[in-house]
């Protein structure tokens, strides 16, 4: 398990990123310099070569060597070329008949040479055939004051020397790429050790946090990508720590909410178990009040219900093709009668026909619960305006009311469980608290999206967007 981790560890591939670096410029640099030793060193001895052959030549055709082999001069210095480059020499006149063989086995014979062959086609140029290790080179020999060629001397040298220079090199670069790879894999090591120390820095600040959430947040600004890695973190970690406030708080307001009707009950009835002879008419006003508290606590049960429903899997949602224009007709209907208590218009405006794929219940629930707070946040003689429009994609609901407004610092958290702007003022006006949380789950439900315009003082609007396509 742990060599798994190492091989697949940003170190572990640091090191092998590193010693590839190291070895293959090596490799590549070495074998490179010693190919174009090799090639330079036989195109140097073949230059000088055809220089010493070309003034040897010159020597032959004065001393007329080849009617005449017996010139000291020419033999002290076919003898030295012979020496000089471990090579043979044959000297061959027109009839192609070898009038000198400098290792004296061949002096007399003829001569059927490739290389002689079209040393004597060409007349002036010289000709060089490879074969393996061994070149020959024929050169003519010819007088400037003759247009004839006079005949042409084989010269066969040998590369046996460059070869064993060659594979000497060739062992010394061997020991030289391993004396390379050693050290890059040393330094390799230590270099990734150094590269990944500030990672490992970011993995210890981590696992610091694993016995509680830490104050400070965590830094590590060595790289880019660990500062990244950090900015990233610290913004989860502020998150979680925003969520576990949250929930704190949330389970503090339940506790509350639900404990305060409980409160009410139980100091009516104590009132009552606490006199005797009660009045029938102050006995059946208690008896109201503790119904009004029970059915306070219902709501609340109802809604927090609701909202643990909206938190389960969106395969929980029964999609259903519905005319949302008769949705909303429907739902302002059922709630008119509450707007009518304080004179308050609910209007309707349909742009188009809409049918869409929505959950029935849940869609309703979540623009009833806009309405409804339209309608109990307004001023009395006010209007709550539904609209409905929709484009290719896309259905819009909007939600606009002539109410008091929400104060800007507020409609951050407008959407939050049992947040209320005036918690004084949403007592009379009644309610948990729940409604747009639960809305905003609803929404989310569909995939669609909720935005909240508002002024104080002036009104709010809020504008939902729902999919007409349902996909799970």
């Amino acid at each position: 398990m742990k060599k798994r981790k190492f091989f697949k560890s940003l170190r572990f591939r640091i090191l092998l990123i590193l010693i590839v670096l190291g070895i293959v410029p090596s490799v590549i640099v070495t074998g490179l310099v010693i190919a174009d030793y090799a090639d330079k060193a036989v195109e140097t001895k073949i230059g000088n070569l055809r220089r010493e052959c070309s003034i040897l030549c010159s020597l032959i055709i004065k001393e007329n060597y080849l009617n005449d082999s017996s010139s000291q001069a020419v033999n002290a210095k076919l003898e030295l070329l012979c020496n000089t480059y471990s090579s043979r020499i044959l000297l061959v006149n027109r009839d192609f008949r070898i009038i000198k063989d400098t290792y004296d086995t061949d002096t007399g014979k003829s001569l059927i040479s490739p290389a002689v062959i079209r040393c004597f086609q060409n007349g002036t140029e010289p000709v060089y055939i490879r074969d393996g290790e061994n070149v020959e080179i024929a050169v003519p020999v010819r007088s400037p004051e003759v247009q004839q060629l006079q005949g042409a001397m084989l010269v066969t040298v040998s590369f046996n020397e460059i070869g064993i220079i060659v594979d000497m090199l060739e062992q010394n670069g061997i020991l030289i790429i391993g004396i390379i790879v050693v050290l890059s894999v040393l330094l390799a090591y230590a270099l990734s050790t150094v590269l990944v120390k500030p990672f490992a820095r970011v993995t210890r600040s981590i696992e610091d946090l694993t016995d509680g959430y830490q104050n400070d947040a965590i830094s590590v600004p060595d790289y880019t990508e660990t500062e990244l890695i950090t900015d990233a973190f610290n913004k989860m970690l502020s998150r979680m720590k925003i969520l576990d406030e949250s929930r704190q708080e949330f389970v503090s307001n339940v506790s509350h909410e639900l404990k305060t009707p409980l409160t009410s009950m139980k100091v009516l009835a104590d009132s009552l178990v606490g006199q005797e002879g009660v009045p029938e008419e102050l006995y059946q006003e208690f008896m109201r009040d503790i119904t009004a508290e029970i059915d306070r606590e219902n709501k609340i049960i109802t809604d927090l219900l609701s909202l643990v429903k909206m938190d389960k899997k969106v395969a929980d949602i029964n999609i259903s093709h519905m005319d949302i224009n008769q949705l909303l007709e429907d739902l302002l209907k059922r709630l008119r009668p509450i707007a009518d208590k304080r004179n308050i218009d609910l209007i309707l405006d349909c742009f188009r026909p809409v049918e869409a794929d929505v959950d029935e219940v849940k869609f309703t629930l979540a623009i009833s619960n806009l309405v409804e707070n339209g309608i109990k946040y307004n001023v009395d003689d006010g209007w709550v305006r539904v609209s409905l429009d929709a484009d290719h994609k896309y259905f819009y609901v909007t939600v606009a009311d002539s109410g008091m407004g929400i104060p800007e610092e507020s409609i951050e958290r407008i959407f939050e469980r049992f947040y209320r702007v005036d918690k004084s003022h949403s007592r009379e006006i009644g309610g948990t608290g729940l409604g747009l949380s639960i809305t905003r789950s609803a929404i989310a439900m569909h995939h669609g999206s909720i935005k909240v315009y508002s002024k104080e003082g002036e009104g709010t609007t809020f504008s939902v967007r729902i999919p007409l396509s349902y996909i799970p």
